[in-house]
């Protein structure tokens, strides 16, 4: 840096760097857009010509204002990564369409949600250092210095945390086996046929339910049919949809009202997590298709 007329512009040259970075570990385009503007405050508090590698002094600082992100947000029991990360993307699926560019690309950036959904499982240093090494291919010895650790130590943490991406379960049925399963499910759910619905979930089914005070995570069948149950003869109406590429269900409430989103993964012609936003004012930003109600009831 030479003086501080140019300190903004130097700054600028680097913000869209920063800014991937911070958005890929912390999973929150609004979280990013903090910590990088947090960055520039604390810049603009250094005397001019003091940082001989602004770069490299402001990947460090968005680092770690990133981790102490994170940590804030477990303690204070903030809502799970994967609703951090964004708000998804939601489009009809017509099972009679062709794939186009667009399709292609919405399936594209899924593999980037599921990417981020498994880095919300990891330490946060774990997280910084595969980020910064494996997406950024910033050098081990530089990641230390941001973690406090050594460069061995630093390329350890990605290397665990590399595994665990690697091993991240991956929905392993094909567009049209998603399409079959969740249309059963919507017309099991929708004639109350709850031995169907046994059948299409998984006995080991992972349910999280977002809503507006959090995040419910349960096990097994027996929650969500319980509240299919309650739902039903209720004048839900349901539609099969995309989120962010995967196989989904959008249903609205008897006065026309978006009231759940469901994401569903399917293998071997069962459904073995299901990620349902019951959220309304979130759900009432959400650019979603329209409600059809000729489509089947749930």
């Amino acid at each position: 840096m030479t003086d501080q007329k140019d300190l903004s512009g130097e700054f600028e040259a680097h913000r869209a760097r920063l800014l991937a970075i911070a958005a890929r570990v912390l999973g929150s385009p609004a979280d990013a857009q903090d910590v990088v503007q947090e960055a520039w405050l604390r810049l603009a508090r250094q005397e001019p010509g003091s940082i001989e590698n602004l770069g490299g002094w402001l990947t460090t600082v968005v680092g770690r204002l990133s981790i102490d992100t994170i940590r804030s947000r477990t303690t204070k029991a903030e809502v799970s990564y994967e609703e951090q990360f964004r708000d998804p993307i939601v489009t009809p699926d017509d099972a009679d369409a062709s794939q186009g560019p667009e399709d292609l690309a919405i399936q594209a950036d899924a593999l980037g949600l599921a990417l981020m959904v498994v880095l919300g499982s990891l330490r946060p240093e774990e997280r910084l250092a595969f980020v910064l090494h494996d997406m950024f291919a910033v050098p081990f010895s530089e990641i230390g210095q941001i973690i406090d650790k050594s460069a061995d130590a630093a390329k350890m943490a990605a290397s665990r945390a590399r595994r665990k991406v690697h091993g991240a379960p991956r929905p392993t049925s094909g567009r049209r086996e998603q399409r079959r399963v969740v249309d059963a499910f919507l017309a099991a759910a929708r004639d109350g046929d709850f031995d169907e619905l046994l059948e299409l979930l998984d006995p080991d089914l992972r349910w999280e339910l977002h809503g507006s005070r959090g995040v419910t995570v349960t096990r097994g069948r027996t929650d969500l049919l319980r509240a299919l149950a309650r739902g039903a003869d209720s004048g839900v109406t349901a539609r099969r949809v995309l989120v962010d590429g995967r196989p989904g269900v959008l249903a609205w409430g008897p006065s026309g009202e978006p009231m759940a989103l469901m994401a569903c993964t399917v293998e071997g012609g069962r459904m073995t997590r299901i990620a349902s936003l019951a959220d309304r004012a979130r759900l009432e930003r959400l650019d979603l298709p329209p409600r059809e109600p000729e489509e089947s009831d749930a």
